[in-house]
């Protein structure tokens, strides 16, 4: 089982692709990076996303050394996030989906945070400090 997935939540447009047992085939992202003293301007971000996402895609696969016919299933980042940067990459999920007919999985953001620390600690439950400007959470399983 092999599992493509597409980051969108913010700045960065990113795909990984993963195998069941959690091997990572491929890490590819671009970053938007406005200008020096601005934040993030969400409509730049959702710009910059449409304009590397086939590229990003594209690298993604070489990487992996596979073509998308290989993709057992689809994920995406479905919140929290920056709306439009979301758009982008759900709509792209979608559209990915159709195309290869594989099933689409949308991923808590916040929660895939925790499984990532859970991933590289080893830790069985770990509370996890999430801090992101106004989505700043404090997150564990119980």
């Amino acid at each position: 089982m092999i599992c493509l997935g597409i980051e969108s939540t913010a700045h960065t447009w990113g795909i990984g692709i993963v195998t069941e047992k959690g091997k990572i085939l491929s890490n590819v992202w671009d970053m938007y990076r406005p200008p020096s003293g601005w934040g993030i301007e969400p409509i730049k971000a959702r710009k910059h996303h449409e304009e590397v996402k086939d590229k990003i895609l594209e690298r993604a696969l070489e990487e992996a050394k596979i073509g998308l016919k290989d993709i057992d299933v689809i994920a995406f980042s479905q919140g929290a996030g920056l709306a439009p940067c979301l758009y982008v990459g759900c709509e792209f999920a979608k559209e990915l989906s159709k195309r290869i007919k594989k099933p689409l999985i949308g991923v808590c953001h916040q929660i895939a945070h925790v499984e990532i620390g859970k991933l590289c600690t080893g830790v069985k439950d770990p509370v996890t400090l999430y801090v992101s400007g106004a989505n700043t959470q404090v997150l564990a399983f119980a």
